[in-house]
């Protein structure tokens, strides 16, 4: 229970930005742990149909129809891999946005205390400066931990094209 306590205080000094970026985080870990799911479970699946569905073609049809079917098959898979990717890409983008916007609002509000009190007062100013940094800090290590797992995924799609391919001789 206390870290929960310091988690939702956290979130409070990083002002209403940072639950945006709390929100945009679980989209992204949701989706990232969607696709190490589907190369877990579901894609084992779909490439023993795949090699099925070759086993299948190659039985009646003429040589000249390899090559479509065999494109037509990994066209299928490399649609199926990168499902969600372009999502997951855009909000590893989002992340250094949001955590901009929060040290922009967070230095309004440093701003906006120098003017009410007229004078470079340190512990007024620190809650604005913290929300800045906060803010700033979140956004980096979502996009920077979200970018390493996108790139393992896009590895991943790669790999199993890769042996797909070599599969479909």
């Amino acid at each position: 229970m206390d870290s929960l306590n310091k988690v939702l205080q956290l979130l409070e000094n990083g002002g209403s930005v940072l639950w945006a970026i709390l929100f945009v985080s679980i989209c992204l870990w949701t989706l990232i742990c969607e696709r190490f799911i589907y190369f877990k479970w579901i894609f084992p699946e779909q490439q023993s149909n795949y090699l099925s569905q070759w086993q299948k073609q190659t039985s009646y049809c003429k040589a000249k129809e390899f090559f479509y079917v065999k494109n037509y098959i990994l066209s299928d898979a490399k649609i199926s891999m990168e499902k969600t990717i372009t999502i997951i890409k855009m909000l590893i983008a989002i992340c250094p946005m949001l955590g901009l916007l929060g040290t922009v609002v967070g230095m309004i509000h440093v701003f906006d205390v120098m003017a009410v009190t007229g004078t470079g007062n340190a512990r007024a100013m620190a809650a604005g400066i913290s929300q800045a940094t906060i803010s700033t800090m979140a956004g980096m290590i979502i996009a920077i931990s979200g970018l390493y797992f996108y790139l393992l995924i896009k590895r991943k799609i790669d790999d199993n094209i890769h042996q797909l391919r070599l599969l479909l001789r």
